[in-house]
């Protein structure tokens, strides 16, 4: 069963959702009502999912975010807690400060139960929540490449040619059917391409596989490929 932790600082959201979610047999773990008590709920449970609002008194969702993810926490079954940002404002820039923080997805509150639900098993299963043109326009738009930003965890010389070719192509938001069709190849082995990308670059998303790209710099707002890593480190 995919278990929640909810943090929201309105009671009646916190009570919404988790009505929502129980109709179609996902548990809520666990409420917060500030980011505080959102990183205790989490470790606390280790739930498959976090909704966590953006606005919330005592540490905002963005920090609470940040200080859950850093630590690689993972569910009682051992895979990676994913995080998805709640928010009633629908602006680029708390988008991408949301994928930054390492986020998997971001939700406007208004959201509808299908919707809601659907976003939940979609993240649980490790995928991203944002379609990969929108993380694209958010990524040209706010990404900034910093020297030395990749020397920890993200070396692009460690991907195969055609591993960075699918992230170029990638983080151009291309879908995986449009990534099989550009490079010939099954769907099958296109995701396992990205499954290799983010094991090597330590992501935990295509989401965060492109924020990558484009902090790297291995891809250029409105260009392609910049060529620089092929030879070491970027």
């Amino acid at each position: 069963m995919t278990r929640v932790v909810i943090a929201d600082d309105q009671a009646l959201v916190r009570t919404g959702f988790t009505m929502i979610l129980a109709s179609a047999g996902i548990e809520v773990a666990g409420h917060a009502a500030n980011g505080v008590e959102a990183i205790a709920a989490t470790r606390s449970h280790r739930p498959d999912v976090v909704l966590m609002d953006i606005r919330m008194p005592e540490m905002d969702g963005l920090e609470a975010t940040r200080r859950i993810l850093a630590g690689a926490p993972v569910t009682t079954e051992g895979e990676p807690i994913r995080v998805v940002i709640l928010t009633t404002f629908d602006l680029d820039r708390y988008v991408y400060a949301a994928l930054t923080a390492g986020a998997s997805g971001f939700l406007l509150k208004d959201v509808t139960p299908d919707h809601l639900i659907h976003a939940v098993r979609l993240v649980r299963s490790g995928d991203a929540l944002l379609a990969p043109a929108i993380t694209r326009r958010l990524v040209e738009r706010f990404a900034r490449v910093e020297p030395g930003h990749s020397a920890l965890h993200r070396d692009m010389a460690t991907l195969t040619p055609r591993e960075r070719e699918v992230l170029v192509l990638l983080a151009g938001g291309l879908s995986n059917p449009e990534l099989a069709t550009a490079l010939h190849l099954s769907e099958a082995t296109v995701k396992t391409h990205i499954t290799r990308i983010l094991t090597k670059l330590q992501l935990r998303d295509r989401v965060q596989a492109v924020v990558a790209a484009y902090e790297t710099g291995l891809v250029t707002p409105g260009g392609g490929s910049s060529g620089r890593g092929s030879s070491g480190r970027v």
